[in-house]
């Protein structure tokens, strides 16, 4: 019994001292790296990060999608101040890390220094490489980072993630990223005598965007763009009695996980930043402002011989065609452009400026999204010639933002009120202002339900809807005047005696010049039909025309 206890006694004496001894080696002898280590977590962005608050997008029954959330990627390191030989651990890291090794080696050199992020979003290849260096100084850690679901998805809407200038942080870029920056970031922690306060997470952000709308509308753009060969091409889709904004898409896209693959314009969101001359869409707007102010009916006539002298200028119909004797409905079914100036004459030049005012142009929408534009009316001060208000009245020598157009239908959807587009789903409608009387709105939608129906292109059986066609020559700004190339344009919203959304699509200098009626018109009723049926709408025309 006593030798037992002996062995028993020594064993523990062994052990008790083997512990006492590692302890000594991470206090003593290890001591330092242990707390360089300690300290780089301690003060590291990522120990005082605050999760940054996601993003998603809703359907029609309240099921989200996560368009932008956090999700743990390996993140490289270094503590320098750990590091016995710098420019060995450069040469070692470098190669598995693609970095210089000069630029290693100054970061590494760095005495006092605790942390030096290295890479972020770490493949795990690059990660099995460094683990297998077992390099004093060099780690990998599991931080979150921002991450993009669906890759290029609805990119303009959503902006990116990323690094500052000189890497001083991170924060949002372009769309709801920067414009709820701040909420979304919420607040870091801090080291406050000793002791952490915690990071607070920030806000997460359901937009208006329905990602069901949104993936119909990406793919008929994206097919659009490819059939016709052209540069470019936008979707917009606005419910007109709220201002929600359903869908947003153009091409060329960005896919936000891997930004700096794409070149800095693709960053902008056409829908919102870029303007365009709107061609005869703009028809309408001259229309409404005409029988809002009382100088025409939808059944003035007018003389039509193809061409009309204004300023000494000659103006003259897109088919190079004299209609004769026709009302300004039939101005708006044959889209004639000596029609809509006569209508804008007959206005008046400040009464139709005003009333384009009053429709949003040259004004910003006020949409959540950074870097909005407004539009130009420059050209129509108070000295222009006739001329220049002539061919404003059928969207020429005026520049517009997608949006601003887009609202300003909205406007005649909703019988005549302008509404503050939005994409923060928590927002409420905001009416900004009157533009045009119910009766107003009621006789210009009629015009453009005569519009549909003649042309029947966009006609959808069942249903009542009101549209218009614009095709519009791109201004030369070298030379001056126009080029051969061309936007087409096409802007409806249905049913029209209760309308759930106004689309809008623009095709950026598609091959060959089509006109908008062979191109953007089909594409308008294709997403049309889809919205109609997703939303289960009942049909409002019994019998059709």
């Amino acid at each position: 019994m006593v030798a037992r206890l002996t062995v028993l006694t020594a064993v523990v004496t062994i052990a008790y001292g083997a512990l006492l001894f590692h302890l000594y080696t991470l206090q003593l002898q290890k001591g330092e790296y242990f707390l360089a280590r300690a300290e780089s977590q301690y003060i590291s962005p990522t120990a005082l990060k605050a999760e940054r608050g996601a993003i998603y997008f809703e359907d029609k029954n309240g099921n989200r999608l996560p368009a932008a959330i956090n999700k743990k990627f390996s993140v490289i390191y270094a503590v320098p101040k750990v590091i016995d030989d710098a420019q060995e651990t450069a040469n070692a890291v470098a190669p598995i890390l693609k970095l210089k090794v000069s630029d290693l080696e100054k970061k590494f050199s760095k005495k006092d220094d605790a942390y030096e992020a290295l890479v972020k979003k770490a493949d795990s290849a690059m990660v099995a490489s460094v683990n297998d260096l077992k390099l004093k100084g060099i780690y990998v850690e599991a931080v979150p980072e921002r991450f993009y679901p669906f890759g290029k998805f609805a990119a303009h809407v959503l902006g990116y993630f990323g690094p500052n200038k000189n890497d001083a942080g991170e924060s949002g870029f372009y769309g709801l990223e920067q414009f709820y920056n701040e909420e979304l970031t919420g607040r870091v922690g801090e080291v406050n005598e000793g002791e952490i306060v915690e990071p607070v997470a920030g806000d997460n952000i359901i937009t208006t965007i329905d990602p069901n709308i949104q993936t119909q509308a990406e793919r008929i753009i994206e097919d659009l763009v490819v059939k016709f060969k052209a540069t470019g091409g936008s979707v917009v889709v606005e419910d007109p009695k709220t201002g929600k904004i359903l869908t947003m898409a153009s091409v060329p896209e960005f896919d936000p996980n891997t930004y700096a693959k794409s070149p800095l314009k693709s960053f902008l969101n056409p829908a919102a930043q870029e303007l365009y001359e709107p061609g005869s869409v703009f028809k309408i707007i001259t229309m409404a402002a005409g029988i809002d102010a009382g100088k025409i009916t939808p059944e003035t006539t007018f003389f039509d011989s193809g061409v009309l002298m204004v300023s000494g200028k000659k103006i003259q119909n897109w088919d190079h065609k004299g209609h004769g004797t026709i009302t300004m409905t039939n101005v708006i079914e044959k889209s004639v452009n000596t029609g809509a100036a006569f209508a804008e004459r007959e206005t008046g030049h400040t009464i139709f400026k005003n009333y384009l005012h009053k429709f949003g142009f040259g004004e910003k929408t006020g949409i959540d999204l950074p870097g909005e534009v407004k539009g130009d009316l420059r050209n129509l001060h108070e000295t222009a010639p006739a001329v220049a208000f002539a061919t404003a009245s059928f969207g020429q020598g005026v520049a517009v933002t997608s949006l601003e157009m887009i609202n300003a239908f909205a406007a005649i959807a909703n019988g005549g009120k302008l509404m503050r587009p939005y994409l923060n789903a928590e927002f409420s409608s905001k009416e900004v202002r009157r533009v045009i009387s119910p009766a107003t709105a009621k006789a210009v939608t009629q015009m453009m339900i005569s519009a549909v129906d003649k042309a029947e292109v966009a006609k959808i059986n069942g249903y009542t809807i009101a549209g218009k066609t614009g095709t519009a020559q791109v201004p030369d700004l070298t030379r001056g005047g126009y080029t051969d190339r061309v936007i087409n344009t096409y802007i409806g919203f249905g049913p029209t005696e209760d309308p759930r959304f106004v689309i809008l699509i623009k095709l950026n200098e598609a091959e060959g010049a089509p006109l908008a009626g062979i191109s953007v018109v089909p594409a308008f009723r294709e997403l049309a039909e889809f919205i109609l049926n997703y939303y289960a709408v009942s049909p409002d025309r019994l019998v059709e025309p």
